[in-house]
């Protein structure tokens, strides 16, 4: 039975985490798939996965074999596409994570002209606000926002990214504007709910537990914070990415500059591996320079 058959198939198990979706994936039957699961154990005289009625998942050294897989897997694919040129031979799919206000605003015109270069590369973008295991998930690259955490992972930065404090003007007018953080306590503050940047404002440290900020709305998506905000909801702190046309505009004031935050990043994050495939690679190059360090949304402020 052919090896590279039967790790695609265990590698699409764990992905999916069960054999009915690794057979929709794979477009093949179930019995197939977990013939092909049983092959690969029985040869290597070790068990792979644990299996109840409700759900798959790996033993420890399934958990160990999925990560070489994942490595020789993506070896092969990088041998075969580094044959000849590499803008011609750059094929595929490549899986790629973003946040979903940055996606949405902000990827499209660099992803048209990444595929300008690289025609033959398909995209699979996947939009979400939610921490992702890549490694698991099967993803080639996500791009990150924060202050990240030491891991096995590669980051690499690619731009700045500022976050504003800001209110509407009828919202400013009608409750004052704050000039310091214990006045900003009066205020109705919008609540990103994934993050709590409020707590990086410069100075909040030396209030300790005193700063507190009162919120009416809580929300998972900074468009609606910044929408909200415009409707004269309340103050808000997002980023410039997503606020910066509306302050350009002046659908919102920015207040309280002298206390933002120091600026994060957005991250390109990827594999730790010694030979990157060449799909990962071309995209990684593409994109270092793309957004420069003062992006063309905070051209305007």
């Amino acid at each position: 039975m052919d090896k590279l058959t039967t790790m695609k198939t265990f590698v699409s198990v764990v992905q999916e985490g069960s054999f009915s979706k690794a057979a929709d994936k794979l477009d093949i039957s179930p019995q197939l798939v977990s013939k092909y699961v049983s092959a690969l154990e029985e040869g290597l005289s070790t068990r792979l996965l644990h299996r109840t009625t409700r759900k798959v998942s790996t033993t420890e050294a399934g958990d160990h074999y999925f990560t070489r897989c994942l490595q020789v897997l993506g070896d092969i694919d990088d041998m075969e596409n580094s044959l000849n040129n590499l803008s011609e031979n750059v094929s595929g799919v490549l899986s790629i994570s973003a946040p979903m206000s940055f996606g949405v605003k902000h990827l499209a015109p660099l992803l048209v002209e990444f595929q300008k270069q690289y025609p033959n590369l398909k995209l699979d973008l996947k939009l979400t606000d939610q921490f992702i295991d890549i490694v698991e998930q099967g993803i080639d690259i996500a791009l990150r926002i924060g202050v990240l955490k030491n891991s096995s992972l590669i980051a690499k930065k690619i731009a700045p990214i500022r976050l504003a404090v800001f209110a509407s003007p009828a919202y400013l007018k009608q409750h004052g504007t704050p000039t310091t953080l214990q006045e900003l306590q009066q205020h109705n503050y919008l609540r990103y709910a994934n993050a709590e940047p409020a707590k990086r404002l410069t100075g909040v440290n030396e209030l300790k537990s005193e700063f507190k900020l009162e919120s009416n709305l809580v929300a998972n998506n900074g468009d609606l914070i910044l929408n909200t905000a415009i409707a004269g909801g309340g103050i808000a702190m997002q980023p410039t990415f997503i606020a910066g046309e509306a302050l350009a505009q002046g659908k919102v004031v920015r207040i309280l500059q002298k206390f933002e935050p120091e600026p994060m990043g957005l991250y390109m994050v990827y594999a730790n591996r010694q030979f990157l495939p060449s799909k990962v690679r071309a995209f990684v190059d593409f994109t270092s320079d793309y957004y420069g360090d003062v992006p063309y949304w905070d051209l305007g402020e």
